[in-house]
C-alpha cells in the first residue's frame, strides 16, 4: 500500500511555461523540461510527491530559446534536458544528478523517496542504473529515425532490459514496500514502453511473463502523483502518433517486415 504522503494528490504539470525565464540569480530554482521527456519526468515526480510546486519552477527550454540555442547551451553544453538552475545561477544537467540534489536539498519535506536501509537503497541505486545505462538508451528504438538493423537489435536490447528488471524488483516497488526515485525514474519510461511497443511494434502486452512488474506497474498506478506525471507523459505521445511520427520516420515500414522479430 502507498505511503499516505505519496497517496496525496497534488497539482499536476499541464506544460511548460514559455514565459521569459533570466538566467541570473533568482528567488527560485528552475526545471527546464517538457511534457513528453521521461527523464524529465522523474524530477516532475519528485517534485509533485515532495509537495515543491513553489519551490521550484517548472519552464520550456523554449523559454530562453531552446534546447540548441547559445544561452541553453551556456548552461548544458550538451543540449539536453532536463536541466536545473538553482537559485544562485549553478546549473546542474542530467537528471539522475537533479534528483540527488533535489532529495538532499529538501530532505525534510514531504516523503524521503529513498529506502530505509542500506540494502534497498542499493537495490534501488541499481534498478536506477540499469534504467539509466541499459534501458533508456535502447528506448530509442521504439521513436527515433535509425537502420533497421540497430532498430531490431534495439527492441531486442529493450525487451532484455525488462526482463532483467523483472528480476530486481523487489515488489510491490522497485526496492521494496517503500517508493523510492528508483520508481520515479522507470516509471515515465514505462508510459513510453506501454504506449507505444503494443500500437507500433505488435507487442500484445508488455508485462507478459513479467508479473513482478506488472504489480509494481498497478501499484506505480495508483499513486496520484504517477498518474498525473503519466498523463504529462502520454499527452506528448499522442502528439507525436497525431503528427505521424511512427510514419514519417519509417518505422512502420521497418516493423512490417518480417525478416526481424518485433513482438516479445
Amino acid at each position: 500500500m502507498l505511503a499516505a504522503s505519496t497517496r496525496r494528490a497534488c497539482a499536476p504539470f499541464r506544460g511548460a511555461s514559455r514565459r521569459s525565464v533570466s538566467i541570473s540569480a533568482s528567488a527560485k530554482s528552475v526545471l527546464y523540461s517538457v511534457p513528453v521527456s521521461n527523464y524529465a519526468a522523474r524530477i516532475r515526480y519528485i517534485i509533485q510527491s515532495k509537495g515543491l510546486q513553489s519551490e521550484i519552477d517548472i519552464v520550456s527550454p523554449q523559454a530562453i530559446g531552446g534546447l540548441k540555442s547559445e544561452e541553453y547551451l551556456k548552461l548544458n553544453p550538451q543540449g539536453k534536458m532536463p536541466l536545473m538552475v538553482l537559485p544562485d545561477g549553478t546549473a546542474l544537467p542530467e537528471s539522475e544528478v537533479i534528483v540527488g540534489y533535489v532529495l538532499d536539498k529538501y530532505a525534510g519535506r514531504g516523503p524521503s523517496l529513498q529506502a530505509s536501509t542500506p540494502e534497498a537503497r542499493a537495490q534501488a541505486a541499481l534498478a536506477t542504473r540499469i534504467h539509466d545505462i541499459y534501458l533508456g538508451p535502447a528506448m530509442a528504438s521504439m521513436y527515433k529515425p535509425m537502420g533497421i538493423e540497430d532498430r531490431a537489435k534495439g527492441i531486442a536490447a529493450l525487451a532484455f532490459q525488462m526482463d532483467v528488471l523483472e528480476g530486481i524488483c523487489k515488489g510491490p516497488f522497485m526496492a521494496g514496500s517503500e517508493v523510492t526515485s528508483a520508481d520515479a525514474a522507470l516509471f515515465p519510461s514505462f508510459v513510453f514502453i506501454e504506449f507505444i511497443l503494443p500500437k507500433f511494434f505488435g507487442w500484445k502486452d508488455v508485462f507478459a511473463g513479467r508479473p513482478k512488474l506488472a504489480a509494481w506497474w498497478a501499484a506505480m498506478k495508483a499513486d496520484p502523483v504517477a498518474a498525473g506525471v503519466m498523463a504529462e507523459v502520454r499527452g506528448g505521445l499522442e502528439v507525436w502518433e497525431k503528427n505521424n511520427r511512427w510514419k514519417d520516420l519509417g518505422i512502420l515500414e521497418q516493423v512490417a517486415s518480417t525478416a526481424h522479430k518485433w513482438a516479445y
